[in-house]
Parts: C-alpha cells; sequence; structure tokens
C-alpha cells in the first residue's frame, strides 16, 4: 500500500496508509463551486494502473489532478500521460516533489501545469479560467507549458482564513471507504483532519510543505469538524490531527482541550507534537480526549539535533517522556540513523536511547533526502547522492531507502542498521510483554495491537530491506 501523503512517502512496514487528505480539502474546494469532481485512490482500493485509466477513461475528466511524491514521480508522470492520451484532459501535477522541481517535472511526460505549494484555490482558479475558454497565464501559483516553453507564475499567498475550507471528514465520506485507511498507532478506523498549516521549525530533512508559516483553524472551527465526525462517521474510533506540530500555541491548544470537554466530545484523538510541549499542556490534552502524540526525537546526540536545525536536546526529550507518561498519553517515537555526523557508533547509542525512552511504538528512518530541502542540498553538494534516479528512494518492494552513502555508512548498511533497530526495539521480550499488558490493561487497543503486530512482526523477524 504505496502512500504519496506523507513525510516519507512508501510501503510501510506496520502497514500505515494515509489518508489523501490535501487532494481532499482541494476537492472540497471544487465541489463548493459547483465542479464535478471524482476523488479516486486507487491504491487505497486495490486498483492496477489500468483499472484507474480505465475510471478516467470511462469519467472523461476535463482535469487530472494527479498528487505525487518523489518516489512515484516517474510512475504518475506515465499513468497522468496515459490518461491525457485517451481523454484529451488538462493535466496537472500537485505535491512537495513537483513544487521543488518544477522544470524537471515537465520533462517527465505530457503535463500541462504544477501546481507549486498549497494549492486549494490554485486549482479553483485555474479551472474557472479553463472553463470561460481562458489560458493559465494569469494563475497564480502555477507553471505551465506553452508554446514548448515552461512559464512560471508568481507564487499564491497562503490561505490565511482556513476556517473557509471544507470539512476535509465531509469529502471523505462521500469519496472515500474510511475503513481502508489505516495507522498503526491509532485504533480503526480511524480519520485525518488538519487543524492547522505549515510549521514554524525548518528541521533540514523534513519536505513537509509550507515550512517556516503558522496559520490555525478557530478553535469552534475544529471543534465543529469533531461533533461532526462524531455525528457522522459513528463508526470512526479515532481522529488523527495531522498538523505537523499540534501543540504549537499553548493557549490555541488549552482553548481547543476547554471547548471539546465544554461540548462533551468523548472521541479520541492522536497528534503530531515536539518534545517542548510542556506537562500542562499535555495534561489538558489527555483531558480532553487525546490518547497519544507521534514525535520526531530522532537522534540524542545534540551535534545531530544542531546540524539538523531541531532546536531540541536529550534532556528536553527525557522531560517530555516523563512528563507524557505522567500524563497517561502514548508516544510514537521517530529516530533518525544516518544523520550528518552519524556513525555506527552513535547510531548504537540512538537505538539504545529509544529503548531507555520506552514510548509505546517507534519507527527508524534512514535519512532520506527529497528536493527542496536541505538535506538533499547537503548531501548532493558533498558528493553523497549514489543516484538521481528518483525511483531508488524506495526498496524494489516499495519500502523506505536511503540513497545517501558515505565511508564508513554506506546506504546499504544504513537500511541494515534500521532494519535491526526495528528488531532490536520490538523483539524484546520485555516489549512483547507490555503489549500483552497493553491489551489486558485496556482491550480497546486490542485491535490495534493485533492488526499491526501481524503485518509487522514477520518483517522485523526475517524480512531484509532489499
Amino acid at each position: 500500500m504505496y502512500s504519496r501523503q506523507s513525510r516519507s512517502p512508501c510501503v510501510t512496514k506496520s502497514g500505515t496508509f494515509y489518508y489523501p487528505y490535501y487532494l481532499a480539502y482541494a476537492t472540497g474546494v471544487l465541489e463548493r463551486a459547483g465542479f464535478e469532481v471524482k476523488l479516486l485512490d486507487a491504491v487505497a482500493e486495490g486498483m492496477t494502473h489500468q483499472d484507474a485509466i480505465n475510471f478516467a477513461a470511462e469519467f472523461k475528466p476535463d482535469v487530472l489532478v494527479t498528487d505525487t511524491s518523489t518516489p512515484s514521480i516517474y510512475n504518475d508522470a506515465k499513468i497522468s500521460d496515459e490518461i491525457k492520451t485517451l481523454t484529451g484532459c488538462f493535466v496537472v501535477l500537485v505535491g512537495t516533489h513537483p513544487t521543488a522541481l518544477p522544470e524537471e517535472t515537465f520533462g517527465l511526460g505530457n503535463i500541462d501545469a504544477v501546481c507549486r505549494g498549497e494549492y486549494d484555490y490554485t486549482l479553483l482558479d485555474l479551472v474557472r479560467k479553463l472553463e470561460s475558454g481562458g489560458k493559465p497565464d494569469l494563475v497564480d501559483g502555477i507553471s505551465y507549458r506553452k508554446d514548448g516553453k515552461i512559464h512560471h507564475n508568481k507564487n499564491r499567498d497562503l490561505i490565511e482564513n482556513l476556517d473557509d475550507l471544507p470539512f476535509v471528514s465531509v469529502v471523505y465520506k462521500k469519496h472515500l471507504n474510511i475503513r481502508k485507511y489505516f495507522y498503526a498507532s491509532l485504533m480503526h478506523p480511524q480519520i485525518t483532519i488538519l487543524t492547522a498549516r505549515g510549521c514554524p521549525y525548518n528541521c533540514s530533512f523534513c519536505n513537509a510543505p509550507f515550512k517556516n508559516s503558522y496559520r490555525t483553524r478557530s478553535v469552534e472551527n475544529v471543534a465543529n469538524e469533531f461533533e461532526w465526525i462524531n455525528k457522522n462517521l459513528p463508526e470512526v474510533r479515532e481522529i488523527m490531527i495531522e498538523d505537523e506540530t499540534f501543540p504549537v500555541n499553548k493557549k490555541r491548544v488549552l482553548d481547543l482541550c476547554r471547548e471539546l470537554k465544554k461540548r462533551g466530545i468523548g472521541i479520541k484523538w492522536s497528534c503530531n507534537a515536539r518534545v517542548n510541549t510542556d506537562f500542562e499542556t499535555l495534561d489538558a490534552m489527555g483531558g480532553a480526549g487525546c490518547r497519544l502524540m507521534c514525535v520526531g526525537f530522532e537522534s540524542p546526540d545534540q551535534t545531530s539535533l544542531d546540524v539538523i536545525n531541531k532546536k531540541t536536546t536529550k534532556d528536553m526529550q527525557l522531560e517530555f517522556m516523563k512528563n507524557s507518561k505522567r500524563a497517561g498519553l502514548l508516544v510514537n517515537g521517530c529516530f533518525i540513523l544516518g544523520l550528518p555526523g552519524d556513525t555506527k557508533e552513535t547510531i548504537k547509542r540512538t537505538v539504545n536511547f529509544a529503548k531507555e525512552l520506552r514510548p509505546d511504538t517507534a519507527q527508524f528512518y534512514p535519512l532520506m533526502a527529497y528536493p527542496g530541502t536541505s538535506a538533499y542540498k547537503w548531501a548532493k553538494d558533498n558528493g553523497l547522492l549514489i543516484t538521481e534516479d528518483f525511483s531508488k528512494w524506495v526498496t524494489k518492494n516499495g519500502m523506505h531507502n536511503t540513497v545517501i552513502s558515505r565511508p564508513g555508512l554506506t546506504d546499504m548498511e544504513l537500511v541494515e542498521l534500521c532494519d535491526e533497530a526495528r528488531r532490536q526495539f520490538y523483539a524484546r521480550p520485555s516489549y512483547v510483554l507490555s503489549k500483552l499488558g497493553q491489551i489486558l490493561r485496556h482491550p480497546k487497543e486490542t485491535k490495534r495491537v493485533l492488526k499491526a503486530g501481524k503485518r509487522f512482526l514477520p518483517t522485523i523477524l526475517r524480512e531484509k530491506n532489499v
């Protein structure tokens, strides 16, 4: 199940499969304006390439919008090309990769336009322009092909009033089967929403969109969507707030927690967080239904943390874990192996530190340098990229890979070290016993634990990531 809508697009060993939430938000904007839209997640539906092409040929779209990613860019451009040949549609590519490399993206197929950055209203303006017989030359935020040349219009201003966007959960209900989406750390079925866009931080490895910006929905607007989900999607057991960093604004978080409690919204929720979140905030989140946080620790080594611009320390990480457990919150800890300056010895310390922290679950990634990030520039400037064939950003099986290789720490060694880290973390008898205890203490966690374990444990015990 290859998922494009994530910070590191791939097939995950845990079976995690993300909602196409940015496409869904854009779908809602277009539908509200009166356009007929089909949102198809062909991967979620188990469709073959030909199935997806046949679907598009039957619908006969005037405009095809394809969300793509670095590892899938060749595949996505090819499929879009074939659909254009059959239907004559106007082809638009969106996502982090075409945003970072718009000029190069046009060279991959018969692509008419690229939406750079935030594309909800860019698409709306473009579709309106095309419908009226106009040209895309006055649409902010796009690059387009004309007379064999590539033209880049000025950047579009970021959306300031996020409350103006439709509820993405409404789009999911109409277009998608929510049971197809799974997050190994969350109770199933779950639903993913955004309460903010952008991130005030700028970690060097992160390919998340709209970095160095941060805009929020109002507390009332978010609480209204929680209520809508509770009423209209009663099968949902958990909401994932997929903001890059949810607890950025302490006052806003505390206000939202109070509002959720005041309205008696009992649905569980989870979020992405940073280790600089204090106990008062964590405690309020737990009291308002928060169950788990996905947290990037990356490394305990201060040199590594500084070089990736993480702006955290080992002491902050330890304090955060202590406070999280005190607040009764679970943590999914993320660690990156192969950061600038990493050696096999520092990687060993990172893995041991992950075991010391004892998060509920842990992810170990090799450093993946995506175009548009500082990590990509660092790797390219220092001659560390073994290829610029973007399909190699994942393994043959579509799983995490790295194309960064250096003396004493090759790309293959780094992937194997990540495999070994997962084995060391999850195959510990103490960890297995803790999961059994979790099921006994919290029976509602049983389905999640067993579903993730069924997919994940055989992989880390036997499979090599090649």
